[in-house]
């Protein structure tokens, strides 16, 4: 019976968020404005990090890093999904689709480990502060990234080989981007060893960055319990809160989208996880990382210098407060 219900598929139909005609302007309008805010958000993060002199930092060196990041996530996957909310053909080339569950594994799957490298930056400017310079340097941070890269890649290229190698009974996607879950629903016979893998190397790749992290903050909360003087502790605090926001965000939706059985995929509640980490995280994570930062400030205004404005901007304006919604409490 599986083998009669067996078809070649050279191209998937990836349904999008919503089957409702009358919903799709509406998903169009807010899906566009906030991937909108998120490419600026990040592009001007990248930007101040990358060209002001003061910003030239293993720290801000990371955190643009996580923009890139954030910015390559989002145009991967959304943009298709904007062309297909109003298109009748709502048709991905296998190749395509391979290619887009590729670079969106390898992508996501760096995210975590770029906080993971922050988690360490940020240990070490607490526990060991007077090492700090000789410990984190530019250096340390291009080897971390780039061996990074190499790992996160040939996960990637594992899991899009396996899916390859699958037979598939049906070729419509209840996703708006070729993600690895949904694919997995779609396979005429149960992909034990896609399964086995996603418990056991995915769980060392994508997940160990986390259980690093965690363990990053439990040595700097036996540092900061140890704190006499109340203004270190609260830089202490200011310093990781937001990076554990976000560690938080992403890692929760990650855990609850990922490790599972695909037998307990659910259509809608896993594609709203989807668009919560493929967006929403990516558009606030400038935001939760540089809303408050007088250097990241200070760079912005020496930005907008440099590019002619008017310097009757100031940065406690209104208009300047919009134009500088970014901050690396990292």
């Amino acid at each position: 019976m599986a083998t009669k219900n067996k078809t070649e598929v050279t191209e998937f139909v990836l349904l999008g968020l919503s089957s409702r005609p009358d919903m799709q302007p509406v998903i169009f309008g807010v899906i566009l404005t906030m991937y909108l805010m998120s490419v600026l958000g990040n592009t001007l993060l990248v930007l101040v990090a990358c060209t002001d002199p003061k910003l030239q930092t293993p720290m801000y060196f990371l955190l643009s890093q996580l923009s890139l990041i954030d910015i390559s996530l989002t145009t991967i996957t959304i943009p298709q999904m904007l062309v297909h909310t109003f298109s009748v053909d709502r048709s991905i080339s296998y190749n395509r689709c391979m290619t887009q569950l590729f670079f969106f594994m390898a992508v996501g799957s760096m995210e975590g480990h770029l906080l993971a490298a922050m988690a360490y930056d940020r240990y070490v400017a607490i526990c060991d502060p007077l090492r700090y310079s000789a410990i984190i340097s530019h250096r340390f941070c291009l080897r971390i990234t780039l061996t990074s890269w190499v790992v996160v890649s040939l996960n990637s290229l594992l899991y899009s080989v396996l899916v390859t190698r699958l037979t598939f009974c049906g070729n419509q996607v209840t996703h708006f981007f070729c993600d690895i879950t949904p694919l997995l629903k779609l396979s005429c016979t149960r992909p034990v060893l896609n399964e086995m893998l996603i418990f056991t190397e995915g769980v060392v790749v994508v997940v160990s960055p986390f259980f690093f992290i965690l363990g990053s903050y439990v040595r700097i909360g036996f540092a900061i319990a140890h704190m006499h003087s109340i203004t270190a502790l609260r830089k202490a605090l200011s310093t990781c809160g937001s990076h554990i926001l976000v560690v938080l965000l992403l890692y929760g939706s990650v855990i609850r989208m990922y490790l599972k059985p695909s037998s307990t995929y659910k259509l809608d509640q896993d594609r709203q996880i989807a668009i919560f980490y493929t967006l929403i995280t990516p558009m606030l994570n400038p935001l939760i990382y540089s809303l408050r930062n007088h250097e990241v400030k200070g760079a912005v205004r020496r930005l907008l210098r440099k590019l002619c404005i008017p310097g009757s901007f100031h940065i406690g304006s209104d208009k300047v407060r919009m134009m500088t919604i970014m901050r690396p409490n990292v």
